[in-house]
């Protein structure tokens, strides 16, 4: 990275644990970390902190001093060309989307580019995988094309697909003979419902990684006695960030997991565009691999699971029974009216067809499908199928993606600790509250945090995220989980301030007791992502300043929720 003009003058100024920005690493740094934690701080406005959303420097000069502080930003600006050319973003914030795009906006509104649909197959998994069967031309070209842009060899891995993840990790709990499991995941995880609930039924046990307060750091020592000393083995689930967080873990533990018996399911929904690059799956390759695709960013939810098998570890799932959960890509034979708007008015519509149910991700989506009647054009053969949301990001790269989202995340980390409310006695209060990796340079693309009013109580993250909502920011909603405090004379304070109690659905009727459920907000960043996204955010959440905002943007909210909105 180029040296930042603010880097030397940061540097003479500071030096390590005196940044007063309460959301930056306080522990040792190498210098190269730590120019890039300097630079960072530059990259805000120098009048901050600030107490007052209306004090917050305008968009372009903003955008000015992050360019100044991350030159290199500048390098990134093909990804501002494709989405400017591709994709219909300029109204609409999307920090909520997870997994991979197929398709580009403009590629499906303007050209003859075929969706798809999912069609379920009973058929038995391990049966599948070995001696394959008939699949449509369609599902062929979307399966080459999803192991060259997962870097994973077809020669080593079968693939398979599912309805959505969560099919995928029910397939293979049902598929897989030992009852027993142990995860690393530093949140609820819905997904992962459907394993965890097999486990249980087959009286197998059920463990998980904790991680520390506030850092969201696994506990190694305890991750490690549990891969070790398990006598009984079973399947070793593991991320290689968090997607609520962006803590990110070493792929060092798969080896460990191996070592000693395990098979391991590397959970790959949280990695961001091209990252499969960075695995060294020659090394370390996992037994099972499970990740999610949909069709169009910021337009189209709607996709299916993959879950890739090693070939040579398929033999473990011969006692298969389950004939649930696959399905077959197949060709949609029609286009979704909203992407008719900018096509030739002569069209003649006609066959309404019924709503169609399409599950994604943890949810269901209904959308309406016309029969399109046309001489003038011809729909393209599955062979000339372009992927261009795919395409979009192989044409990036992985070191500008890496580079785009890691300057985004960090100035946004950076500059929700500026927030603070007015409070002369200890320089003020802080307005968000970070969980997991504060400014780092390696750290992931997904950001956990909650706000607080003055008094310190904090804003039901429900509606906060309503809120962003109405502002056309969207956001999700998650639940850290497997929290251990370490300093246990603040556990109380803290249980007040941010933890219900929730019943812990991932231990054993051994270990039958309550866990530590902490509801946060959420925003997931992606190559498409650009400055005035998270300048937006930043933004909204400094309205939380004016305790007043909070009030009547709820008793707003409740009055729209009596007529027209659904909670």
């Amino acid at each position: 990275m180029t040296s930042s003009p603010c880097i030397k003058e940061a540097s003479r100024a500071c030096f390590p644990r005196c940044c007063p920005n309460q959301l930056l690493e306080e522990h040792s740094v190498s210098p190269s970390r730590y120019d890039f934690i300097a630079a960072t701080t530059c990259s805000l406005h120098p009048n901050a902190p600030f107490t007052n959303h209306e004090c917050l420097p305008p968009l372009e000069h903003s955008f000015s001093n992050m360019k100044k502080a991350f030159p290199n930003y500048l390098e990134t600006d093909p990804a501002d060309r494709i989405r400017d050319q591709e994709y219909s973003l300029s109204n609409h914030v999307c920090l909520d989307y997870i997994g991979h795009g197929l398709f580009s906006y403009s590629q499906q509104l303007h050209s003859n580019a075929p969706f798809f649909s999912i069609r379920y197959k009973s058929v038995n998994l391990y049966t599948q995988i070995t001696h394959g069967g008939p699949e449509p031309e369609f599902e062929t070209t979307i399966k080459k094309r999803i192991f060259r842009f997962m870097n994973v060899s077809s020669d080593d891995y079968s693939l398979v697909f599912t309805a959505n993840q969560s099919s995928a990790f029910k397939v293979l709990a049902e598929s897989y003979p030992y009852p027993n499991l142990l995860t690393v995941y530093d949140h609820q995880n819905e997904a992962l419902e459907p394993m965890v609930d097999n486990c249980r039924k087959r009286s197998g046990w059920v463990d998980s990684a904790v991680f520390s307060w506030p850092s969201m750091r696994i506990q190694s020592k305890g991750l490690r006695k549990l891969v070790v000393t398990k006598k009984k083995k079973g399947l070793f689930v593991f991320p290689l960030q968090s997607k609520v967080t962006g803590s990110r873990y070493s792929y060092l533990w798969m080896g460990l997991a191996q070592e000693n018996g395990w098979h391991v399911c590397l959970d790959a929904n949280a990695l961001g565009a091209k990252d499969m690059e960075t695995l060294g799956l020659s090394l370390f390759q996992p037994d099972f691999l499970i990740c999610s695709f949909y069709k169009v960013f910021g337009e189209n939810p709607s996709g299916f699971g993959c879950l890739f098998i090693k070939k040579s570890t398929s033999l473990v799932l011969k006692n298969s029974n389950t004939n649930a959960g696959l399905v077959n890509i197949v060709e949609a034979s029609n286009r979704p009216l909203y992407l008719q708007a900018s096509e030739s008015i002569n069209r003649v519509l006609s066959n309404q067809e019924t709503l169609e149910i399409q599950e994604v991700g943890d949810r269901k989506d209904e959308v309406s499908f016309l029969d399109i009647k046309s001489t003038k054009k011809e729909r393209s053969s599955s062979g000339d199928i372009e992927f261009r949301g795919l395409d979009n990001a192989d044409s990036l790269g992985l070191v500008l993606i890496s580079s785009r989202v890691r300057y985004l995340v960090n100035w946004l980390v950076n500059a929700f600790g500026s927030l603070k409310h007015p409070h002369p006695e200890n320089g003020g209060v802080p307005l968000v509250r970070i969980y997991g990796p504060k400014v780092r340079v390696d750290r992931g693309p997904a950001v956990a945090f909650n706000v607080f009013d003055w008094k310190g109580e904090k804003i039901e993250p429900t509606l906060v995220q309503k809120l962003a909502d109405r502002h056309n920011i969207s956001l999700s909603y998650a639940i850290l989980r497997h929290v251990s405090f370490v300093d246990k004379s603040s556990e109380e304070r803290e249980r007040s301030v941010e933890v219900k109690s929730i019943e812990c659905s991932m231990l054993t009727k051994k270990k039958d007791r309550l866990d530590l459920g902490i509801p946060v907000i959420m925003a997931a960043l992606g190559f498409l992502t650009n400055f005035e996204d998270v300048y937006r955010l930043w933004a909204f959440v400094s309205r939380f300043l004016d305790a007043d905002f909070v009030e009547k943007e709820r008793w707003r909210y409740m009055a729209l929720n009596q007529t027209t909105v659904e909670v």
